[in-house]
């Protein structure tokens, strides 16, 4: 046990004073915590973890065997087949390329050996290329996790991370968890699936599981981190590194490269490791989770449908900063490249966070789930027949054919396999996002960008910072302690001047408020969207019932009500716009219960409102729940439960406006604002694709520009709406539509108008209105706020 008080040191001081405030209950601080240092039993009083805690901490963590599989894997039967079909295909090209079409049908080893050497073609050449191509992918690809790095490592972080970090905090049932699953099942590895935010996460997983004598995991790492001497020190803490594009030309798989990597995966996890990978392929450009890639996750669930292994539990796992370690990404929000991984842009990013302070990280450890129990339930719930269920992952029991060369996302799978992988991805990052902290500086940048866009007197903050504590009380987990004022004072000091301003008005008091540069908006907004998940079916729903009201206000609220049935339904539909832009619900869980429940949280805040008669109804609904409720052992979780509801009931249900709640009202509707306006001015742009393709990426800096004009000129108050990201969400949602059509020509994507709304421009006003029912009329309607 760590002597008490023992902080940790920089290399040559003390480390920097910075102002604090106090992690969650049950949390533990890792850079404080050496439980393999100081006294232990039958140890004398001088012991040496005494002295030296974190040269005892790294030696007395407990050690494991990391096999090396790259071995293995080349000398796969299956990886010699892969070489062999690449050669043929290969053989294939250079006998088209010099003899064209007429010679597509030839079998590779036919009797045209000799006319194939007079025109310089060797299959055998091709073979020995291809033998020498797939040492290579396996040598650049594999990882060299050995204890000895992880332990020198883990030192080193000990000592440097005080210097920009004030802590990495845990939650010590989360890690005690881990411990029991480990034990539990010596022989099912664990499957560790982050959200992406900063290439700081999967050191910092690491860590946390060394320094907790959990098995280190391999990482899949892009190979754009395979840079001098960062790469090398990557791929010994356990990183395997896979290209970012695995077919480097559209259309044409490369065999060889999906076989070695399939296998890599296999043979890794038959010899006993632990994966980590991050579902959303890159980091989060926006603050919210991305959507997911199931490319890893196939791999993973075929080494289970194949018998490779027994089972494997997925472990989703949250990472939040109070400040992100690798700066912002507002240059490429504006549509600007992205600066390539250096060896110099390394080191100065380390000198940088060296002399900066970015307060605490947060990781989060969910409770895992087995990969056989998931297949199991979600073929029993494919195989149950209920009209009401909303969502199917397959048509019958899941059947799998093994493929040695297939990864999901980018080749042929059946259908049942492709729902399945679907399903699970999104399921852990509905409950990533679920589980993710929310962060002081998460809280101060979601009250400037929801509820005071022109700022506000310290003390309206920190009444509105209780007010959002306690509605997320129970909710998610709250990464901050303390009074509310301290944490703005700390949260402002960590954003800093150039985010955050914080001077006294002509009264004397503290003023707070967003700096005001669409720079600055954009990397706000970033923190602001840890909670934009949190909030969306309210928002959705407010939004929803704004538009359902009539145009103009009546003389009394009863003018002005909506049915719940109608709301409900509406609502559905906006819930589709949003599809690849935000996970609403897990797989298994009925959106339409969903809503009903966010819409009954919204009526007991008083946003909405029951007519009496309706109370009176709801009332006595819930009372005969409540009886029925203590016969009937009710698990709240069971949200897919699909219950049956009395039509005839919603359908009388109205829901009155409520005036005196107007500003909650608006504030909610703003969480989704900025989203709903970017998607509304991409439709507005379709009709310069009006008889003319056009290439995606100069489509989206066309409507990047055009909303910052909009946001220079006023007629869009959201800067954070100039997101390239959403832009491409938005188009997604298009093609999944049929509005557009989507082709690659020489690796370029071409975009241009499905052929009926190529016909109709009134077809595209059908878009544009249905899409501008998720804008919310801020200055209209019952959401106008007269001064």
């Amino acid at each position: 046990m760590a002597l008490d008080g023992f902080k940790a040191r920089g290399w040559f001081e003390e480390p920097k004073v910075q102002s604090s405030v106090a992690h969650g209950i049950g949390t533990q601080n890792m850079l404080e915590l050496t439980p393999h240092a100081g006294y232990k039993p039958f140890k004398g009083y001088f012991d040496w973890g005494v002295i030296f805690p974190y040269v005892a901490q790294v030696f007395r963590s407990e050690k494991f065997e990391y096999r090396q599989v790259t071995e293995i894997v080349h000398n796969d039967p299956a990886l010699k087949l892969a070489i062999k079909q690449a050669a043929e295909q290969d053989l294939r090209e250079q006998r088209y390329a010099q003899n064209g079409h007429r010679l597509l049908t030839r079998s590779v080893s036919g009797d045209h050996e000799e006319e194939d050497e007079s025109k310089g073609i060797s299959y055998q050449a091709i073979l020995r290329k291809q033998e020498q191509r797939a040492i290579s992918i396996l040598k650049e690809m594999g990882s060299t996790l050995n204890n000895g790095l992880l332990a020198f490592t883990s030192w080193i972080l000990y000592k440097l991370l005080p210097c920009f970090l004030s802590g990495v905090v845990t939650n010590t049932k989360q890690i005690e968890m881990l411990k029991t699953a480990s034990e539990r099942s010596p022989g099912t590895p664990l499957i560790f699936v982050p959200l992406h935010r900063s290439h700081l996460d999967y050191i910092m997983v690491t860590f946390i599981l060394t320094n907790n004598d959990i098995r280190s995991p391999l990482v899949a790492a892009g190979n754009n981190l395979q840079i001098p001497v960062f790469g090398g020190l990557l791929r010994g803490l356990g990183a395997f590194f896979i290209k970012r594009k695995i077919d480097p030309v559209e259309g044409k798989k490369d065999v060889l490269y999906r076989a070695a990597l399939h296998l890599y995966l296999t043979h890794a996890l038959k010899q006993g490791h632990n994966v980590e990978f991050f579902i959303e392929g890159g980091r989060t450009r926006t603050g919210k989770p991305c959507m997911p890639k199931g490319g890893i996750l196939s791999v993973i669930v075929n080494a289970f449908m194949d018998g490779s292994i027994p089972d494997a539990l997925l472990v989703p796992v949250s990472v939040n900063y109070e400040r992100l370690v690798d700066g912002n990404f507002v240059r490429e929000q504006k549509g600007e490249k992205k600066i390539p991984e250096s060896f110099t842009k390394a080191i100065s990013g380390i000198w940088k966070a060296l002399n900066s302070k970015y307060g605490r990280m947060r990781i989060d450890f969910n409770e895992p789930y087995s990969i056989r129990e998931l297949v199991n339930s979600f073929n029993q719930i494919a195989n149950e027949d209920g009209s009401a269920k909303i969502y199917k992952p397959v048509v019958k029991t899941l059947q799998h054919n093994q493929s040695t060369s297939s990864l999901y996302g980018t080749d042929v799978v059946c259908e049942e396999h492709r729902n399945l992988i679907e399903s699970i991805s999104r399921q852990v990052v509905f409950d990533c996002a679920a589980a993710t902290s929310v962060m002081s500086t998460n809280a101060l940048a979601f009250l400037l960008l929801t509820r005071y866009r022109q700022g506000a007197e310290e003390q309206l903050l920190a009444a509105a910072l209780d007010d959002l504590r306690n509605s997320l009380s129970g909710c998610k987990d709250i990464g901050f302690a303390g009074e509310s004022s301290h944490v703005l004072e700390y949260a402002c000091e960590l954003l800093g001047s150039g985010l955050v301003s914080r001077t006294r008005n002509e009264n004397g008091r503290m003023f707070i408020r967003a700096v005001d540069s669409v720079e600055s908006v954009i990397e706000l907004a970033y923190y602001s969207n840890a909670l934009a998940p949190h909030f969306a079916l309210n928002s959705i729903l407010m939004t929803t019932f704004h538009s359902l009201l009539p145009e103009t206000p009546g003389s009394s609220d009863t003018a002005a009500a909506v049915s719940r049935k109608k709301l409900i339904e509406a609502a559905l539909e906006n819930c589709q716009i949003y599809r690849y832009e935000f996970i609403l619900n897990k797989p298994t869980q009925v959106l339409e219960n969903l809503l009903d429940n966010h819409l009954n949280d919204l009526l007991f805040r008083d946003y909405i409102r029951l007519t009496e008669e309706d109370k009176e109804i709801n009332f006595l609904d819930r009372s005969r729940a409540r009886n029925l409720a203590q016969h009937i052992d009710v698990d709240d979780d069971d949200d897919y439960l699909c219950v049956e509801n009395n039509e005839n009931d919603d359908e009388g249900a109205k829901l009155l406006f409520c005036s005196e709640t107007l500003q909650q009202q608006r504030n909610i509707c703003e969480v989704l604002s900025p989203f709903a306006c970017t998607y509304l001015t991409v439709a507005q742009a379709l009709q310069i694709l009006h008889r003319n393709s056009m290439l995606e990426s100069e489509f989206i800096n066309f409507v990047i520009n055009d909303l910052s004009a909009k946001v220079k000129r006023g007629s869009c108050i959201y800067a954070e709406s100039i997101s390239t990201d959403s832009v491409r969400n938005c188009l997604k949602l298009l093609e999944k539509w049929s509005v557009i059509e989507v082709c690659n020509q020489q690796g370029m994507r071409l975009i241009s108008l499905n052929t009926l709304y190529e016909m109709s421009r009134d077809s595209l006003n059908t878009i544009v209105k249905k899409i501008d029912a998720i804008v919310p009329k801020l200055n209209a309607g019952y959401l106008q706020i007269n001064p």
